[in-house]
């Protein structure tokens, strides 16, 4: 393993990875594969644009030609694939991108890494294939999606598992929980709340805010990657959590006081369709490879917060254009129609 093609790398889980695995191991050549997409940002991976083993593909992983343009070009053995659509309310509103990248995206993947003989497929998942849980969900627990997203996701973690027993190509998957960290495209809850908050803007809470998820450092997912690729046993899944189950609520009270804000900016807004009440994942498993998440909630979130109000250059020129019509489009009549609600 020493040419990795990291698909979606110019996002952002994807791209802390590919910083990730420069700054590990000096001997790997990292190659970026990214459509580009709205979520999709050179900015990202600026500080590592120079480095002699980067390179940056601009391909759509359904191209099959143009998957197999890269791996050619740059003699890659190894695929980890982050390319995905991710965010659940996109997928409510339309649900079409989800099917065509994160299942026909994965099979041409697959497709590659078998005709290629590649070393190693890696995907990229999530805990919302389980579904609503009452208890923490385990690697050999039932898939019960229960929104677009999570179903294209499901779907693709079972096509890669068709792969590792008919084809014999050499699979592991990672379901990870809510990532947080710097670089995450701003329709996502933190990153959202943040901003807005810097902006004195309101932040659209969902219902009663008790939906529970665990929280997830972004180093730590990728440290837990890297830990599967060279430690995991092919044809498994691992769970990675953080092992920082909190209420939304908690999360955007934690915000505001970091921030010094009033908790008057928080907006009761309508629940959207079929919210799950609870994300939890057991990582028994991938803790017998030696690995565990070392950031704690409060450090996690912390962090995170540091880094948008420091680097207020990367999100104040993504939050307009597209991202107001569909801020606009997803919160405009909820937030005309909103209460306040005390945290």
């Amino acid at each position: 393993m020493k040419n990795l093609l990291v698909t979606g790398g110019a996002g952002f889980i994807g791209s802390n990875f590919a910083r990730y695995m420069l700054e590990k191991y000096p001997h790997y050549k990292i190659v970026v594969f990214d459509k580009l997409t709205y979520a999709g940002n050179l900015d990202n991976l600026r500080d590592v644009a120079s480095s002699p083993r980067y390179a940056f593909v601009q391909g759509d992983i359904c191209s099959a030609d143009e998957v197999q343009g890269a791996i050619r070009a740059h003699a890659i053995d190894t695929i980890v694939n982050f390319a995905a659509e991710t965010h659940v309310d996109r997928s409510i509103l339309d649900a079409d991108a989800f099917l065509r990248t994160n299942v026909v995206g994965t099979f041409v993947l697959l497709e590659a890494a078998k005709q290629f003989g590649l070393e190693r497929y890696h995907q990229i998942s999530t805990d919302e294939v389980y579904g609503w849980v009452d208890k923490p969900a385990h690697e050999d627990d039932p898939l019960i999606p229960r929104s677009p997203y999570a179903a294209a996701k499901a779907s693709g973690d079972l096509m890669v598992n068709a792969y590792y027993v008919t084809h014999h190509v050499p699979t592991t998957i990672t379901r990870a929980s809510n990532t947080v960290g710097p670089y995450q495209y701003p329709e996502k809850v933190v990153p959202l709340f943040i901003t807005n908050a810097l902006e004195n803007e309101p932040l659209p809470l969902y219902g009663d805010g008790k939906q529970i998820r665990d929280w997830l450092y972004v180093t730590d997912h990728c440290e837990a990657v890297d830990v599967v690729l060279h430690q995991g046993k092919v044809g498994e899944v691992y769970n990675v959590g953080g092992d920082n189950e909190r209420h939304n609520v908690e999360v955007v009270k934690l915000i505001l006081d970091t921030l010094d804000k009033s908790p008057d900016l928080v907006r009761r807004v309508a629940d959207r369709s079929g919210h799950d009440r609870r994300y939890s994942l057991g990582i028994e498993k991938i803790e017998q490879l030696g690995w565990k998440p070392r950031h704690s909630f409060e450090g996690a979130l912390t962090e995170t917060i540091h880094w948008y109000a420091e680097n207020k250059w990367w999100w104040q020129k993504i939050k307009s254009g597209d991202y107001r019509e569909y801020y606009e489009r997803q919160y405009g009549e909820r937030l005309r129609t909103s209460e306040a609600i005390t945290v």
